[in-house]
Formats: C-alpha cells, structure tokens, sequence
C-alpha cells in the first residue's frame, strides 16, 4: 500500500513537468537547494519555525531533510508544513500550495543524534526561484541551526509564529513574527524530481555562505544558478550551498570558536552530510582555506601543506565517490606582500593552479583582486579585508566558464 501511494504522489507530481522537461528528467533525484548547519544552540520553545529556503531548478515530488547532527539528544518533530512563499517580506503562503509532510506516511518522526530524516515525496511543483517555506513545530528539540548575520537580505532565513502550539497548517502567515534572515533551524536540504541533470554542491566558507556581501545582491553561488537556468534543458544543473561562515578546509581547532559550534565542522568532517550523501550530485566546488591560512585566537595560521594536504583529501573521496571537484582559488587577504599568511596563500593557488587534482580551475583570485596591489580585493568589489561585497559576488557568479560543468 505505500508502495502505491509513493508511485500516485510521483506520478501526479510528473503532470505537473511541462512535456519538454518531464521528458528530460533522470531517474532519481537532485537537490534544489541546501543550507547547511553549523552547531546546536539551546533548546527550540513551543513555537513553529517557518524556513524559508529557495530553489534553483525546477523539481517536482518535493523532499525536505531535516538534520540532528550536533544535538546530544533525539528531537522529536511533531508537525511538517511545506508550501510556497511568494515573498519573503511576509510569511504568507500561496493559497492550496501547503501541504502536511510524512516519514514513513507518519506526520511526526525522531531524529537520533548525529542522524538526518528526509520527508515523503510531496505533491508540490516548483520552479527555479520559488520560495519553499518548511514550518516545523518541535518543541524542546535541540536547536541544529545555520545562522549568518544580516545584511545578506537573500534566503535562507526563517519566522517564528507567537506560540505556544503548531502553526503550519496557517497559510495566511498571521501566526508568524518579521522575518529573520540567515536564520534557520533543522531544515538543511530540499530535493526534488527534476529536469536538472544534477546538483553542483558548493562547499564553502562565509565567501560562499554570503556572510557580508553588502549591496542587496545575490551570492556569487546565486548568480550561478541564475546563469545555468538559461542553458538548454539538457544542461541545466541546480546548485547547493553548502558554505558556513567561519569554516576551515581542514582538520583542526576552529580559529574563532573553542566551542565548536559557531562553524560547522571541518570541511572534511561534513562532506559526507553536506555534500555526498546528497542527491544527484555530479560536482563539487570548493573554495575554503581562508580561515585556515588567516587563523585567530583559538588556532595559529595553518601552513600550506596543511591546507593543501586537506584538499587533496577533500578530492580524492569525492573522486573515490564518482564525481567531480572543480577547485577554486583563495582570494586575496590583506596581508602584506612577502608576510608568511599571504605566501602560504599564494603557495596554495598556485598548487591548486598546477596540480591537477581538480577536474577544473575557477581563478577566482586572479578575477577580484586589484591589479595596483594583488594582496588586496579590489575596492569596489569588498567589504572588507575577506569578503566580496554584493557587485564582487555578481562578478564571481559571471565569471565562472560553464563549460566546466559541460561532463
């Protein structure tokens, strides 16, 4: 009997493909969208979480994963909403687009520590730039949260209804209080049935994550998408941002946090959560190191070897796994010319230039930094000493070759 309800919702959701895409969609699944998480923070009240997290290809047949990674404890999710949001600006939905979730046809599911939980296939259609907003009501669950401060004005983000009970079912958004950019608990990836030959997982730092790109603008990750839903159908990807301000590429105490729990675990520690364990992941972009090589007060600036021996290791599963890993190079930090942070920086660029261990090379130092003074990102496209501002990341997004992804 679920087997049959399965197959009706997958075949209700494929009416909704047009004939052109609905011929062209693979067998499996792809991922829409990801956020990933980066530590547990208190204990969630009795309140619901309406996330708000947007998707980069079209997809049919929705599925929301939601993750206990860092919680000591089993969080009990009581309720699932999942609908469309036209706007961000409120909390209301499209009318008739919000549906109840299950796992396993039960409305409420428990997620044990360190473990994730996808719903059932929804009967819910999408389109790239849609808005999904995934209401969960789980009380006294640990709060798995990603979190990155304004003014990044862009999804994800999240608003908490007054309380105390659940408030999903409410499509009018009277329930819920202002939006909350950067902010979202439990919900960590949105996959779908889908045109879209395959998912690009960006694995990132907060360049990545869109931490303090000033200017209103989308992430460089954003642009991309934008960019890949203009090709041909039969070359379309959807893209996934897997960035967490504050992350290291490598192993190693994090230079900002002695919790633990500001940044997301190394790189290497959640490839398997935030990128192989996805689904239709064809390629992986990375672009870390920055942390790594800058250090702060809980962990000395990394050597290049280390950061270098990180990426080679970062390659070689994803490799070992079927895919394929484009690396990016690091952009410039404001460290002096000749200091040992900006030649560690510039011994990593020039490995990831020249070694080969990539499938492809994305140059983004040499595309932001200024001609006068290549120590520096150029400043017109900054915020600050690290970060592109939001005209920076729209000249990442457009300088990527597409091509890269052509295999």
């Amino acid at each position: 009997m679920r087997i049959r309800r399965t197959a009706v919702v997958l075949a209700v959701a494929a009416s909704l493909l047009s004939p052109a895409a609905a011929e062209a969609a693979p067998p499996g699944w792809v991922t829409l969208t990801e956020s990933s998480l980066e530590g547990v923070h208190g204990t969630a009240p009795d309140a619901t979480i309406r996330n708000v997290l947007t998707v980069t290809a079209t997809g049919v047949a929705l599925r929301v994963r939601l993750s206990n990674p860092f919680g000591s404890t089993p969080m009990t999710v009581r309720s699932v909403w999942v609908g469309r949001q036209p706007s961000t600006n409120s909390p209301a939905l499209v009318p008739g687009s919000n549906h109840r979730a299950t796992f396993g046809f039960r409305h409420a599911v428990t997620i044990p520590p360190g473990a994730s939980a996808w719903t059932d296939p929804l009967p819910l259609a999408v389109r790239r730039g849609d808005h999904v907003a995934v209401s969960v009501y789980a009380p006294g669950a640990p709060i798995n949260d990603h979190t990155f401060p304004p003014p990044e004005t862009f999804t994800p983000g999240s608003f908490t209804s007054a309380g105390p009970g659940d408030a999903g079912a409410d499509e009018s958004g009277s329930a819920f209080g202002p939006f909350a950019p950067g902010v979202l608990w439990w919900a960590d990836a949105i996959s779908a049935v889908s045109p879209a030959r395959g998912t690009i997982v960006a694995l990132g730092d907060s360049i990545t994550d869109g931490y303090n790109a000033f200017g209103g603008g989308p992430r460089w990750t954003d642009v991309l998408a934008e960019r890949l839903g203009t090709l041909p159908p039969s070359r379309r990807l959807s893209v996934a941002n897997a960035g967490i301000s504050g992350n290291t590429v490598s192993v190693q105490p994090n230079p900002y946090d002695p919790t633990g729990q500001c940044c997301g675990p190394p790189a290497p520690a959640r490839l398997d959560r935030d990128v192989l364990s996805l689904p239709g992941v064809r390629y992986v972009l990375l672009l870390e190191g920055t942390n790594d090589l800058g250090g702060g007060d809980n962990a000395p600036p990394a050597p290049a070897a280390q950061v270098i021996g990180a990426m080679r290791t970062i390659a070689g599963r994803v490799h070992a796994a079927g895919r394929r890993i484009v690396g990016a190079t690091i952009l410039p930090m404001c460290n002096a010319a000749g200091s040992p942070k900006e030649q560690a920086r510039l011994a990593v660029n020039a490995w990831i230039r020249t070694s080969g261990t990539f499938d492809a090379v994305l140059d983004f130092d040499a595309v932001l930094r200024d001609p006068a003074d290549p120590t520096v990102i150029r400043a017109d496209r900054r915020t600050d000493c690290y970060h592109p501002n939001a005209a920076g990341d729209r000249v990442l997004g457009d300088s990527i070759d597409l091509t890269v992804f052509a295999r």
